[in-house]
């Protein structure tokens, strides 16, 4: 993270109704991958403790905001794995955007297809074990 990055504020403000907060092995790496893989800006960040944790950083992710952590099991908050969720982006260009995450380092789960209901979308996870879901909806997709 730059030293610009190093933004303690709590008057950054919260992008969207309702916020996912993500608790992962190396929230600042996380944060860093976020950028390459889904163009994340970093809004506000703690720095890292002499462990190389933090407690706090808040991105903004296209046009929400994602918050996320490391685990700190000495104060009740050990680290589990993910599941039981996906997290949704969506996107114009689902190609590009996918090809964008694999590039940055993601796993392709489940390459972008036309769906059932008409939209285009796919899967991947991030090296943080999160499932990450695109989706480019039918109004968006070039006509034949």
């Amino acid at each position: 993270m730059s030293d610009a990055s190093q933004n303690q504020s709590a008057a950054v403000p919260v992008r969207g109704g309702l916020v996912t907060y993500l608790q992962v092995d190396g929230a600042v790496r996380a944060a860093e991958f976020y950028a390459r893989a889904f163009g994340a800006e970093v809004a506000a960040t703690y720095p890292p403790d002499e462990q190389g944790r933090t407690m706090h950083i808040h991105l903004y992710v296209n046009g929400s905001s994602l918050m996320l952590s490391d685990a700190f099991p000495e104060y009740g908050h050990p680290l589990k794995a993910p599941q039981a969720f996906t997290l949704m982006l969506m996107v114009e260009n689902i190609d590009a955007a996918y090809a964008r995450a694999v590039e940055a380092g993601a796993s392709p789960e489940m390459p972008p297809a036309e769906m059932f209901w008409g939209d285009r979308y796919g899967q991947l996870r991030d090296p943080f074990g999160i499932l990450w879901a695109m989706n480019q909806p039918k109004a968006s997709l070039p006509t034949a």
